[in-house]
């Protein structure tokens, strides 16, 4: 590539005619400030630079939308930038390579959530992210979405606190994710130093009156046959304090009656052993075995997917709209931290992790397991009966 010097001024460049091969004209009066003619008579200003031993190149603009005074003002403020240390061709580079929040999302959805996380954790995550995240911010750049940005969707989701903040969660893992990953910058997270909105707890008790209610709803649709395994289900949620996906997903395999036991393979905590009361016995042993899964689906092999019908008709029925199937297990645990059941086993019959989870309970004494089972199904099944 052939090369010029000249003052680089209008009439300058006017005249600068296209030749076979490009060529530069560089400015006498700014070092390292130029002028490329391409043969297609394109012409582009630019600056040349050494940044770590190397020479460097940045196009500035191209003539027509830029005078050359104008170019030699960007031209001088790149230089500036290379003065304090910065390399703006290399800067430009990693802009060109940084991937979107979106492609962020995907990756981070399908290396990380999708083999990490439990199956409903992951549902969420995906739902966050595409319902909220993406929509709004998933064309930037990852280092070009900010805390203020982030903030400002937080904000808009005031209504919904609970989810508001899960999303702020799952971004800052999103990110984390990404620094491990040499996907976004190192020590930047958007969703760091964020307030949290306060959020109100969420457990809710049955009482007596209100169980009583409940079992009258059970009696009344367990006797249709749209309703009764979905109701066998409801009240095996109630007697053992499971989560949902632990007795939908329930297999035959897993039930041992001779000794009382659910021996699950996988839960949201691991491999996990459930101990029976008599009350969930009778409900299990008076459930047809007409395939592998103890709350068969269509197939019978495959588990059922939700409860959504039973339980909005047994809810409507006992005048208990706004209760979640959630909720059957927080009233498992209250039933046994009201009766003096003792902390560690009311934990260990939900299947808590850590002791602190279980604190919102209560602070009591430890008794036996077997003995907190029974006296929490038999307060249970009278309530239900409305004997008690």
């Amino acid at each position: 590539m052939s090369k010029r010097i000249a003052k680089l001024t209008k009439r300058v460049v006017d005249a600068a005619a296209p030749n076979a091969e490009r060529y530069v004209i560089w400015d006498s009066a700014l070092k390292g400030f130029g002028l490329r003619v391409e043969p297609s008579g394109t012409k582009t200003f630019l600056v040349r630079y050494r940044a770590a031993g190397r020479k460097r190149f940045v196009a500035v603009g191209r003539f027509g939308p830029l005078t050359p005074e104008q170019a030699r003002g960007l031209a001088q403020a790149t230089l500036s930038e290379v003065h304090m240390g910065h390399d703006p061709a290399e800067e430009r580079r990693r802009e060109r390579a940084a991937i979107t929040v979106a492609e962020l999302a995907r990756r981070f959805l399908a290396e990380h959530v999708g083999p990490k996380r439990k199956g409903t954790t992951a549902i969420h995550y995906r739902s966050l992210i595409e319902r909220y995240l993406v929509p709004k911010h998933g064309v930037r750049k990852v280092h070009d979405l900010s805390r203020p940005d982030l903030a400002r969707l937080h904000l808009s989701m005031r209504e919904q606190p609970y989810q508001a903040n899960r999303l702020l969660a799952v971004v800052a893992s999103m990110y984390s994710f990404g620094e491990r990953m040499g996907l976004t910058p190192e020590a930047y997270n958007p969703a760091s130093r964020i307030e949290r909105f306060p959020e109100s707890r969420r457990e809710r008790f049955l009482s007596k009156e209100e169980l009583g209610r409940l079992g009258e709803a059970f009696r009344r649709f367990e006797g249709d046959g749209r309703f009764r395994e979905g109701v066998a289900a409801l009240r095996l949620l109630l007697f053992t304090g499971a989560r949902l996906r632990e007795i939908l997903h329930l297999r035959w395999e897993h039930v041992d009656l001779d000794r009382g036991l659910l021996f699950l393979p996988d839960s949201k905590t691991g491999k996990k052993t459930i101990t029976l009361n008599a009350p969930a016995m009778m409900v299990l042993s008076s459930l047809e075995r007409v395939g592998d899964c103890v709350i068969p689906g269509a197939n019978p092999n495959v588990p059922r997917a939700d409860l959504k019908k039973p339980w909005l008709a047994v809810t409507e029925a006992a005048g208990l709209e706004g209760l979640r199937i959630h909720d059957l297990r927080h009233s498992f645990a209250s039933v046994g931290a009201g009766a003096g059941l003792g902390l560690p086993i009311v934990g260990k019959l939900l299947g808590h992790m850590q002791t602190a989870t279980t604190q919102r309970y209560a602070h009591l004494d430890a008794d036996p397991v077997r003995l907190a089972a029974d006296k929490i199904g038999a307060s249970l099944a009278a309530a239900l009966d409305g004997s008690a």
